[in-house]
């Protein structure tokens, strides 16, 4: 049997789109129940007019439950005001002030269950000049310096995936796990806050660092390749490699062996590691030179052998389908077109799966009700329009 370790733990969420629900995914994948408060009618704009079909929604949200209220009545707020006592987590990404506006802000909620852990995501903090700006993966990515970082000097580009959204959600999942043990230990709940722009920083630590350490010069794209020694090569096959040599003697020493280049060893312009970070482009042709002259099946035998880190550059059709990916269990089977993504995380050598499909609209709102409101009662709600079910 697979260890879900958050098993017994209730999430009750609030938002939309990947940053809060890539949280709880990752949550329900480690065991906790995870409902999913919706609009009536369409249910959350992610779905993007295709119920359980979008495999954006699918990806973030498989194995929730979905409850559809309309929380522009006094009805619907009400119904979530009872739910929430019975949950151990309300997580919320919606734009700050909304939901203690609608009553179901953090003290409202805190009142209704002392030790709840609610945790709010943001674009950019509850305060600020930019608190009230709506806030998507171009703003953090733009906001928090990738763009910069991750383009050439003075031309700042789009990169090719979400990366503000996604760390994000693993922030947001590390918070309140964090404040569920301290639960466990103070017996009280914590309000967690965090932001896509907070979250950024935590793929920028090491520019920081850079920044600083290069006399307060902005870093971009090929900055930190002669610190870290590292390259992209294309082979005579035109399969590419990935290298990273950091500061040790001894890689530099491996890659020269791989090389067949024993030469530059005593090549006054690559001798230690200084020269090497000095001259580092120039190293680049003459290694890019040497590649383009064995096939990338070639490479890998003289990198392996001589022990130099290395790995293929792959597509996101080689990872999914690459030995080491299959090994590690990492892919979930396909399951309406979609193959899920596990969580990073082994327990007892075993990942937990995803536990099931997307809900449909409304697919759990009958019973989710039910824990608080007789058939009658939710009856009435439906007929009302203030409760939606697909059933």
């Amino acid at each position: 049997m697979q260890h879900k370790p958050l098993n017994g733990i209730r999430i009750l969420e609030l938002g939309g789109y990947i940053s809060a629900p890539y949280a709880s995914s990752l949550m329900c994948a480690l065991g906790a129940e995870v409902v999913k408060v919706e609009r009536t009618g369409t249910g959350e704009d992610f779905r993007r007019h295709k119920n359980d079909r979008s495999p954006y929604f699918i990806q973030y949200n498989a194995g929730k439950r979905s409850l559809a209220v309309d929380l522009k009545t006094r009805e619907g707020l009400d119904l979530v005001k009872a739910l929430v006592p019975r949950f151990d987590v309300v997580l919320e990404n919606l734009r700050t002030g909304k939901l203690a506006a609608l009553g179901l802000g953090q003290a409202e909620c805190a009142a209704l269950r002392p030790d709840l852990v609610y945790a709010s995501v943001t674009g950019f903090g509850n305060g600020g000049p930019f608190a009230q700006r709506p806030a998507y993966d171009t703003m953090g990515q733009s906001v928090g310096g990738l763009y910069s970082l991750l383009g050439n000097a003075d031309t700042p580009q789009l990169t090719g995936t979400i990366l503000a959204d996604l760390i994000t959600g693993l922030s947001t999942a590390t918070g309140v796990l964090a404040a569920l043990i301290g639960r466990n230990t103070t017996g009280t709940g914590q309000h967690v806050e965090t932001s896509i722009m907070e979250a950024v920083s935590t793929l920028t630590a090491d520019a920081i660092s850079q920044y600083f350490d290069d006399g307060r010069r902005n870093p971009t794209r090929e900055s930190r390749h002669p610190q870290a020694q590292n390259f992209c090569l294309k082979t005579a096959t035109g399969e590419n490699i990935a290298i990273h040599l950091s500061s040790q003697q001894k890689f530099w020493h491996c890659l020269t062996k791989a090389l067949d280049r024993p030469d530059l060893i005593d090549d006054p312009r690559f001798a230690t590691y200084p020269d090497r970070e000095r001259n580092y482009f120039e190293l680049v042709d003459i290694v890019q030179t040497d590649f383009l002259t064995r096939p990338a099946a070639e490479w890998e035998k003289r990198l392996t052998d001589a022990d130099v880190p290395f790995a293929p550059v792959l597509t996101m059709d080689d990872y999914i389908n690459h030995p080491q990916t299959e090994w590690l269990d990492l892919i979930e089977p396909e399951d309406n077109g979609v193959s899920l993504l596990r969580p990073p995380w082994r327990f007892a050598g075993t990942r937990p799966d995803r536990g099931g499909v997307a809900p449909r609209v409304g697919q759990h709102t009958r019973e989710i009700a039910a824990e608080v409101y007789d058939d009658t009662r939710i009856d009435e709600l439906i007929a009302a329009g203030v409760l939606f079910t697909d059933s």
